[in-house]
C-alpha cells in the first residue's frame, strides 16, 4: 500500500515535538466522558479492569482502546479518542493494562509490550456482548501490542473490522536506545520511577522473586527489563525480549486494514520505527507518518486531537 500523506498542521507553538508531547502528556483535559467499570478475568487466573463508556444509542460497534507504557483508561489520549466514537454511535472499551487500573495484579509477572493474550481475552470478551464491529486503537506501547496480535499466528476473530496504531515504537531495542539519549532524560526518568515504585510493592508479595538489591541495581529502564521484565515473563534478557515482542516483524501477516501513525519528530521512535518497506508491500498496512506530532503529541484545533478525528475517519470510510 502506498504511503499515506498526512494532512496533519499543528498550531506553530506545537510545531515542536517536546512541546507537543509534554503538553499532552501532563496538561490536556477532556471533559464529558462516563466511565463504568467492569472486572474481567484472564485465561490466567489475573483480571483486567475495563472502563466503558457507550454511544447515546444501543450500539453494535465497540472500539478496544489501549493505552502506552504506565498509562491508564482515564488519560486523555484515551477518553479523548472514547468521547469522539461515542458521539459517533460507537462504544467503547479502555483497557487497563494489569497494575495499571490503581490496583496491583495477582501476579509476580503482569504486562509487557509484546502480551497480547490479554487484548485477545478483551476481544472474545466484546464478540460475547454482542458486539459485531469491533476497532482497537492502541498508543505507544499499546500500539505495538495491537499491531503483534494482528500479525501473530492466530486466528483473528471476523468482527475486528479495522485497527489504528499511534506513537508505535514497532522496533523495541531502536527505540529503548532513543529514550536512553539526553534527549529523552526527563522522560525516561519520570517511565523508570513509576515502573521501580510499582516493583518495589512487589517485593513483599513475592520475596523469592525479587530483592532489594535488585531493585537498587535498577538505573536505567533497560535495567528494569533486565531485572524484573525479560525474567517474569520468560525471556532471556532484555534483548530478547526486545526481539520476540517487536511488532515490525509481524506487519507483514497483518491482513485487518490498519492505520500506522509515527510522527517523523517522535524522539522515541528509531529510524526502524518508520516501516516504509512492510507497508509498501502489504495492501492492508497504511503508513502515516506527518512531520509533526512529537509522541502521542497531535494538536490542533478544537476539541480532538488529529489521530484521534483520523482514527474515526479510517474506521467509517472503511
Amino acid at each position: 500500500m502506498p504511503i499515506v500523506e498526512s494532512t496533519y498542521k499543528p498550531p506553530f507553538q506545537f510545531k515542536n515535538g517536546f512541546v507537543a508531547t509534554v503538553y499532552s502528556g501532563l496538561f490536556r483535559k477532556v471533559k464529558g466522558v462516563e466511565q463504568n467499570r467492569e472486572r474481567i478475568e484472564t485465561r490466567d487466573g489475573d483480571f483486567l479492569d475495563l472502563d466503558w463508556s457507550y454511544a447515546t444509542s444501543k450500539s453494535d460497534a465497540v472500539i478496544i482502546l489501549l493505552h502506552g507504557l504506565e498509562g491508564h483508561a482515564q488519560r486523555p489520549y484515551i477518553t479523548g479518542t472514547a468521547k469522539l466514537f461515542n458521539t459517533n454511535e460507537i462504544d467503547a472499551v479502555a483497557v487497563n493494562f494489569r497494575g495499571c487500573s490503581g490496583e496491583g495484579n495477582r501476579f509476580y509477572h503482569s504486562y509487557h509490550s509484546g502480551a497480547t493474550d490479554d487484548l485477545d481475552d478483551v476481544v472474545q470478551h466484546c464478540v460475547q456482548k454482542g458486539y459485531s464491529k469491533i476497532y482497537i486503537k492502541g498508543i505507544s506501547l499499546g500500539g505495538n501490542i495491537t499491531l503483534k496480535y494482528l500479525g501473530e499466528d492466530r486466528e483473528i476473530p471476523s468482527e475486528i473490522k479495522s485497527a489504528i496504531a499511534i506513537s508505535v515504537p514497532v522496533h523495541l531495542n531502536g527505540s529503548s536506545k532513543e529514550l536512553h539519549k539526553l534527549k529523552n532524560k526527563a522522560f525516561a526518568i519520570r517511565f523508570k520511577k513509576h515502573l521501580v515504585d510499582k516493583l518495589k510493592v512487589k517485593i513483599s508479595q513475592f520475596p523469592d522473586s525479587i530483592s532489594v538489591a535488585e531493585i537498587n541495581s535498577i538505573k536505567t529502564l533497560k535495567d528494569f527489563d533486565e531485572v524484573y521484565t525479560a525474567k517474569a515473563h520468560g525471556f532471556k534478557d532484555a534483548l530478547d525480549y526486545y526481539e520476540q515482542s517487536s511488532s515490525l516483524q509481524f506487519l507483514k501477516n497483518i491482513y485487518v486494514p490498519t492505520l500506522l501513525i509515527n510522527a517523523l519528530n517522535d524522539s522515541f521512535l528509531s529510524p526502524e520505527c518508520f516501516p516504509v518497506k512492510e507497508a509498501k508491500h502489504n495492501p492492508n498496512l497504511y503508513l502515516e507518518m506527518p512531520k509533526f506530532g512529537g509522541h502521542v503529541g497531535f494538536i490542533q484545533k478544537g476539541k480532538f486531537y488529529y489521530n484521534e478525528q483520523r482514527a474515526l475517519k479510517f474506521v467509517i470510510g472503511l
